[in-house]
């Protein structure tokens, strides 16, 4: 059984229009956007949408690439997605992650990609349980105290353990 692998790249930041009103995504900044990333612009994999404020990053949309980022990356259903996040958001900076499906031979597998996408959905809606994906998007009714999706707390020595054997930290 091959190893399918990705790579993360990013946070690369979403060029915005500002105005009076609000932050918007034109075409001139999706233009923008490409010159300045162009090596990812052919590629393929799943990618993640989100705003950068104080020192972490909330998740706001994730997505796949099937076909290249630069097709699928900012549609107009997606975009509509973003404007979303930025009109909920009214501090922080937009930026993208991208997770490059890496080439071995032949082309990305597509099945491979949907899983991946997937998994970062399941981890994205505990991250933020606003995030405007319509699919997958229902969370789990389960949850291990301090390891995920458990509330809040105290992490006991034993649970660190845990998650350091699963590596999860």
């Amino acid at each position: 059984m091959s190893k399918f692998v990705v790579k993360v790249t990013g946070p690369f930041k979403v060029p915005c229009y500002v105005g009076n009103g609000g932050r918007t995504i034109t075409d001139d900044g999706v233009k923008d956007f490409w010159l300045q990333n162009k090596k990812y612009e052919n590629r393929k994999g799943c990618y993640v949408f989100a705003i950068r404020a104080g020192k972490g990053f909330t998740p706001g949309y994730v997505g796949k690439a099937t076909k290249r980022f630069g097709k699928e990356v900012f549609e107009y259903h997606k975009l509509t997605r973003y404007q979303q996040v930025l009109v909920d958001y009214a501090r922080g900076t937009p930026v993208l992650f991208f997770l490059v499906a890496k080439k071995k031979k032949g082309k990305p597998n597509n099945s491979q990609i949907s899983k991946i996408e997937k998994y970062l959905i399941d981890l994205a809606i505990t991250a933020n349980p606003n995030l405007l994906n319509q699919k997958g998007t229902k969370p789990p009714n389960w949850g291990i105290q301090g390891v995920i999706r458990g509330g809040k707390g105290k992490v006991t020595a034993v649970t660190k353990v845990f998650r350091k054997m699963l590596a999860i930290d």
